[in-house]
Parts: structure tokens; sequence; C-alpha cells
């Protein structure tokens, strides 16, 4: 058995796709097993660039079966994009599996979706528009509407006529919008229906058989730890769970089945959306953090707050992901800062605050304890080893290690796959 779960240590955006994919090289199996399209990965081969949403990024790797799990919520519509986009850049698309147990996102979640946005005013959580709550909020209440729906016609168009008098009853008397076409979705979705059953399986005995044949089965992640519905910066957050855990009742599999927990990191920390964040530098810093590190979302385009590297919020994605390894991206970022700020703690009046606290209002109130490194100057984008680093990047990481108490593995120091220093093998 050879496993390893790659999940975000921060608020999303870290750089997991490139991990992925590097790591895809060797994995059998790359399993999706929660979010939607409100997730991107950007991935870059060569001098291709590659942006993906729902396709697990093992895609690149004709040999490797890309699984999309039970746990996510399915967008036929931007699939079928998605998988016309990439086979225009000649990747075969032969080897994707939908679970026929993830639930379907449909017309009536995005128009609620934007709808509920928009009435929230100023209290505005940031979401994508893409239907991802709404289509959570109904497999909850039970009344979603499956992949394995989805392939039979008659149970289909029952059980989708239902949901969309519904949802247009509350789309036309809670907010006063249009309602939709019945007739329209369900045409264009049976549609998408035959053109994705080649696709469709049972991924929980696919994945369960992977592993105990020993495998290498790669678990990827999207968005961050602090996204997480229950362990986030709530409601700043996403409607699934991107932690470790999300693994197991997302695909199917039992906790025993995994072996490495990587926590992909910044050699920063940066957020989209709103929300409080200790380490903010909304300033020339992070103008140049921003800039220097491309931080404008893949899948909305938004630029992202950027800030220093936060101590205490990785230390708690440490602890509730039960991390093994760490993976630092865009170390390079930092190259030609004379000083580089860690914030090691945090300070609320005079109290000292080690973990990372629940509560929101705690959390905006409390001003970062940093401590002030050494950077470096030197170009680090063609270094292949540790040693081959600075010794001050090289102290940084070491820094970071000892802090968080987790072995850092893998360091970044650009976005090809190429620019990637492996210290200890990730698969067992």
């Amino acid at each position: 058995m050879s496993t390893v779960v790659i999940v975000g240590a921060q608020w999303g955006d870290e750089g997991k796709g490139k991990i992925i994919d590097y790591l895809a090289g060797e994995a059998d199996v790359v399993v999706r097993a929660q979010g939607g399209n409100n997730a991107g990965h950007t991935v870059v081969v060569g001098d291709k660039k590659y942006a993906l949403h729902l396709i697990p990024s093992g895609i690149l790797n004709p040999k490797t079966v890309n699984i999309v799990g039970n746990g996510v919520v399915f967008d036929p519509e931007g699939f079928l994009k998605e998988v016309e986009k990439i086979e225009a850049q000649g990747v075969s698309v032969e080897n994707i599996k939908i679970s026929d147990r993830a639930h379907v996102i449909f017309p009536y979640h995005k128009v609620l979706d934007a709808l509920a946005e928009d009435s929230r005013g100023e209290e505005m959580i940031g979401t994508t528009k893409k239907g991802i709550g709404p289509c959570y909020m109904d497999k909850v209440e039970r009344s979603g509407i499956r992949i394995c729906d989805l392939m039979n016609r008659e149970v289909f168009i029952d059980k989708v006529s239902k949901q969309i008098d519904k949802k247009n009853e509350i789309i036309e008397k809670i907010y006063g919008g249009e309602k939709l076409d019945k007739q329209q979705i369900i045409d264009q979705y049976l549609g998408y229906a035959e053109q994705i059953r080649k696709y469709v399986d049972d991924t929980s005995v696919l994945v369960y058989d992977a592993v105990k044949s020993g495998k290498k089965v790669l678990f990827e992640g999207a968005q961050g730890t602090l996204l997480d519905v229950d362990l986030g910066t709530y409601p700043y957050v996403t409607s699934s769970h991107p932690i470790s855990g999300g693994f197991t009742v997302g695909t199917g599999i039992g906790p025993n089945m995994i072996q490495e927990v990587v926590g992909i990191i910044k050699a920063y920390t940066t957020r989209v959306g709103k929300g409080p964040f200790v380490t903010e530098q909304d300033n020339e810093i992070g103008d140049r953090i921003r800039i220097a590190g491309n931080e404008f979302g893949t899948t909305t385009g938004r630029p992202r707050r950027c800030g220093w590297f936060d101590v205490v919020m990785v230390r708690y994605a440490a602890r509730v992901n039960g991390l093994t390894a760490l993976s630092i991206m865009l170390l390079d970022v930092l190259t030609g800062f004379d000083e580089i700020s860690i914030c090691t703690g945090y300070k609320m009046g005079n109290k000292v605050i080690e973990h990372f606290p629940a509560c929101l209002e705690t959390l905006a109130k409390c001003e970062p304890i940093y401590e002030t490194m050494a950077g470096w100057s030197e170009d680090i984008t063609k270094c292949t080893s540790y040693e081959e680093l600075p010794e001050n990047a090289r102290k940084y990481i070491d820094r970071i290690e000892e802090l968080i108490d987790v072995p850092v593995k893998i360091i970044s120091v650009g976005p090809g796959r190429d620019q990637t220093i492996i210290r200890e093998k990730i698969y067992r």
C-alpha cells in the first residue's frame, strides 16, 4: 500500500497542482474527493500551461487513472468544456472516471448561489457563484440529484422536474428572480448524460482495489485547510472538507488506508475574499509579493491578498490534518527581500495566542508577533538540491520546519516540473 494525500495547509492557492502533477508521474491513480469547479490548479509543463478545475491533475500523465470521487459536486457543463479545452491541447481524457454517487450541479444551483450572495450586501462571503454551496445544501437536505440518477432517464426526469418547480418558487417568491425553463434544463442534462456516460463508474471500488493491490494512489486536495466548513475561518469557507479526513468520506475508503499526508504551503501567505488575515501586508510588500508570485486566482482571476508566513495557521493545519510532510512552494518569490518576517504567534492586547482561534472576532483583533530573518538576493530558480540554495534560504526553510515540527520534504523554486527539489521520497 502506497497512498499519499495532498492538502492545502493555508487558505488554498498554495500550488497544489504542481506537486500533484509532479507526484502523479509515479502514481497509478489520482483522486479528487471534494469541492467542484470552484477550485483551480495551474500546472506548467515546458512552455505549456494547463488550468484544471474538475479534472484531476494526473490527467497530464497518460497512464494515470483520474477519478472524480463521490464527495465532489459535479458540473457536467463545466466538465465538458474543460475536456474540450484540454483535448485541444493534445491531452487524452480516456482515463477519467466519475463517481456514480457524486451530486450534480444544475443551473438553479448557480442562480440561487448568485442571488443569495448578492442579497448579503456588505456581508458577502466571496462565493464563486458556481452553485457549489447550494448543491451541497441539497445533498445534506437529501433532495440532491446524483450521477446515478442522471444515468436513468425516467428517474432523472421525475426528480429534476420536482426540484426545478421547488427552486423556481424560491427564485421568484423569495428573491424576485426570473424562473428557469424546466424543459430546457431537462433536455440539456439528458444530452450531458450521454456525453459523460462512458466516464461513470463505482469509483469507491476502483480506489479500494487500487489501494489493496499495492498501487500508488494520490489523493488530490482542492482549496485549503482554512477553507474547511468545520475547521476553517467560518463563514468565509467552502462548503466541503478540504482536509485529510475529507478523503475518507469523499472517496469511500477507510482512514487506515491513508499513509502520507503532505501539506502544501507557500513561503508566504495569501487569501482571496473577505475575512481576517493577521499577517496581511496591504502595502508595497504585499504588492511586490502579488506581482512576483502572479497572485491572481486560477478560477476567478481575483487578486489575492498577500502577507508574511503564518506559523500559527500552518501549525493548526498540521494538527488537524495529521501532516507527515511539508512542501514549500514559491520560495523564489521571496528572492530580493533584504528581510523576511515570520509570524510565530498572535498577540491580542497583553495576551499571547498560540493556537488558531475559532472566533473571527478574536482573530480580527490579533496582531502578529514577528521574527525577522535575513533574506537572499541570489537567483534560486535553477537550484536542483537543498545544498545549492543560498544559506539564508536554507535557514528560512529550517526555521519553518522547526516551528511547525513537520519535515519539509519538497521545495519549489519555480513553476516548472524541473524546478522541484525532493529532499525525501514521498511514496513509501
